[in-house]
Formats: structure tokens, sequence, C-alpha cells
């Protein structure tokens, strides 16, 4: 039976009758148009879906809607603030680190939330806090690359 499930969607209150096991990823893509977020795997494994639930980089094919109920909810689409790209969008198109652009929502998103927590990581420790996420064309050196790039943008304070 559908519920009214209330949220922020990008910086926007979104409120919505679903049923509330329904997957976050579903809901965002049929319901709300939301592209970003991908079908991968199903099964939390490949990080194709990952949003932002709260700053937490979330598997959204796992996650109910009802789970973010009251909370707040960021894509890709919504990362970018003013028109304006964040470090981490730019650092991507700047090292190439993409390719099909398949997983790359998933690895950005990803990528936030492990340096909200990791400002200032080692090569290491961002190959680790992105174990995760799989890229199958094989970008994952430019990725790295490119995270590194942005670290450096985000800890000069340019933006969060």
């Amino acid at each position: 039976m559908p519920d009214v499930i209330s949220f922020r969607l990008n910086d926007q209150p979104v409120s919505l009758q679903v049923a509330p096991d329904r997957t976050l990823l579903w809901v965002l893509r049929t319901e709300l148009g939301i592209t970003g977020p991908k079908f991968g795997c199903g099964v939390s494994e490949c990080g194709a879906c990952t949003v932002l639930v709260d700053q937490r980089a979330v598997r959204s094919c796992n996650e109910t809607i009802q789970s973010v109920a009251g909370r707040e909810v960021v894509t890709i689409e919504g990362l970018a603030k003013g028109g304006v790209l964040h470090p981490l969008q730019e650092a991507f198109m700047q090292h190439d680190a993409l390719q099909c652009g398949f997983c790359t929502p998933g690895m950005i998103l990803t990528a936030y939330a492990f340096l909200r927590t990791h400002p200032n990581p080692t090569r290491d420790e961002i190959i680790a806090g992105m174990d995760q996420n799989l890229c199958r064309c094989g970008a994952h050196v430019r990725i790295v690359e490119a995270i590194l790039s942005a670290a450096a943008v985000m800890r000069k304070g340019t933006t969060s």
C-alpha cells in the first residue's frame, strides 16, 4: 500500500505517494526522472547506483524509499551549485577519468563522501576508499588522479 514519502532531493522538497519498500534507485529513475544513478548489479557491489544520503555515499539499489523519509538525497544532478561544477566533476573531466561514463556518477559521489572524511588522502587511501566502485573501462588510474586533484582544490576551501 502506498505511503506519502517526503524528503529533499538536490535541494528541493519532494513528496510522493509510493510503496515504502520500493528501492530508492527505481523511485529516482522512474517516478522522478533522475537518471544519474544507474542500475548495475542490484546487490550493492558495483557502485553505479551511488547517491548521497545526508552526505553519506549510499547504494540506492538496496535502499528503500522509506529509509530516506525526512532526509537529504543528492544525486550527481545536484552536486553542481549555481551552474558551477563541483571540483570533483571538473577534475574527472580534466583527467579524462571517464570513458563510457556509466560508473562516473557513482564514482564522483563515492569520492565526495570519502573526501569529507579524508580531506588529504594518499593514493593508497583513495584506492582503498574507492575499492567497491567498479569501472569496466579501466579508467581507475585516471580516477585516482582526478580525486587527488579535486582533494587539493577542496582543501583550499573553494567548495565542500
